[in-house]
């Protein structure tokens, strides 16, 4: 069977999860078959960052390193016939960066154990990946408070003649949340023109940037909701849920190589109509309780009582009845409102990023630096094992839920009067 018949490493109280600051200690057992010379036996604990111009390639071409420690657990001598055992342990730093794997790069820590041999003798070794967590909580970022709110005002062109305006408002109720949160999203469309829209679309979206020599933007969609379109001058007001999947945390604090966004995108298909909601992805969720509240006007002087109206003598003829709401799509005139809601599509790609955390993005491109490059992909990510923190972990190897078969809360539609005369 050779000379190593097991060469393995192992973690205490099996633990792959941990926090920078804290210490990582295991042990590396050796099985000999035969006895061996060796100059040392070592272990090494390392944590980098490598970034990559193709998909998936492991040639770096920038890195940046995190903590490279190196301990001699047996020094020099015969390893018998037999087991063998040795302890480790190393001091993870409190800067080192939450663990990530995408598409053009990954931030990666592993322990390697390895047998020092004299001179052209046969080295052996073996290695164990871990992971690094370092949890975002959303309270302790600024101005997280309250909705995220945004709008556009559009120019409908048809036939390249312009027949009036499409104005959008979007907003979702928070500015962050961690996976299994439901985003309540709420839009409304006024178009002020003679042609009906396109649906409305709205899209979760995640975008990694790659700090190489050229950045290289991944832009993904994570799930995807649609809903009806606008007749002429008409007005529509949406509201859907998407609910948050397991996602690694925006940015990554401690690293200046890979930058994580995530956004709402709203959009229209006609006229073209498009506006962004941005948004944090964490692990602690906003606690209500510690928002700012806004201070309390003064109380103003009550009004004296109006008098009473005089009595008419003449009455009016009765006015005809309101317009009742329309159904599915086209709206109801200006100022009214409709719900319209479709079911939620999410991606089909793995959710197998590894969690990441950072509150800061403060790399800025340098002048005269090369024009950058978006790429559109539905890459595969390794996500994280479980592990107690404040919301739940993803194992490498647990398949994320489908949510297009999935129930999830959702208001019951508005009743229509079908009896009321248009």
């Amino acid at each position: 069977m050779g000379k190593i018949e097991a060469f393995d490493i192992r973690f205490d109280k099996s633990k792959e999860v941990f926090i920078p600051g804290e210490t990582i200690s295991g042990t590396v057992t050796v099985t000999v078959g035969q006895k061996i010379p060796c100059k040392a036996v070592k272990v090494n604990c390392h944590g980098f960052c490598g970034l990559t111009n193709k998909v998936n390639d492991t040639s770096w071409t920038v890195e940046e390193q995190y903590f490279n420690n190196t301990i001699s657990v047996a020094d020099k001598g015969t390893l018998k016939q037999g087991n063998h055992t040795f302890a480790f342990q190393f001091r993870i730093p409190g800067t080192a960066p939450t663990s990530f794997e995408g598409n053009y790069g990954r931030i990666g820590y592993r322990v390697r154990a390895f047998i020092d041999t004299p001179r052209f003798t046969k080295d052996y070794s073996t290695e164990k990946a871990f992971y690094l967590l370092d949890p975002l909580n959303l309270n302790k970022i600024p101005d997280i408070w309250g909705a995220c709110l945004s709008s556009v005002t559009q120019e409908f062109t048809y036939m390249l003649l312009k027949t009036g305006t499409v104005f959008l408002k979007a907003q979702t109720e928070m500015k962050g949340y961690i996976p299994g949160q439901i985003i309540h999203l709420s839009a409304t469309v006024q178009n002020r023109s003679d042609k009906s829209t396109g649906n409305i679309n709205a899209s979760l979206m995640q975008r990694v940037t790659y700090e190489t020599k050229r950045p290289i933007h991944d832009e993904r969609t994570i799930a995807e909701v649609e809903g009806g379109r606008v007749k002429a001058g008409r007005e529509m007001e949406w509201k859907e849920q998407i609910i948050v999947p397991p996602l690694p945390q925006s940015s990554l604090g401690g690293c200046d190589l890979i930058k994580i966004n995530y956004y709402v995108k709203v959009s229209l298909k006609s006229p073209n109509v498009l506006l962004t909601l941005p948004l944090y992805i964490g692990n602690v969720s906003l606690d209500k309780n510690v928002s700012s509240a806004p201070a309390t006007p003064p109380a103003l002087p009550p009004r004296p009582a109006p008098r009473p109206a005089p009595r008419a003598r003449l009455h009016s003829p009765t006015a005809p009845p309101a317009e009742a709401n329309q159904r599915a799509e086209g709206g109801k005139p200006i100022n009214g409102s409709l719900m319209d809601r479709h079911p939620q599509l999410v991606s089909t790609s793995r959710f197998s990023y590894t969690l990441g955390q950072s509150l800061s993005d403060s790399r800025h491109n340098q002048p005269g630096a090369n024009r950058e490059i978006t790429i559109a992909s539905s890459a595969t990510l390794t996500p994280l094992p479980n592990m107690n923190s404040a919301s739940p972990m993803i194992s490498p190897q647990t398949m994320p839920p489908d949510y297009r078969s999935s129930e999830y809360p959702q208001e019951a539609p508005p009743s229509y009067d079908e009896s009321m005369n248009t």
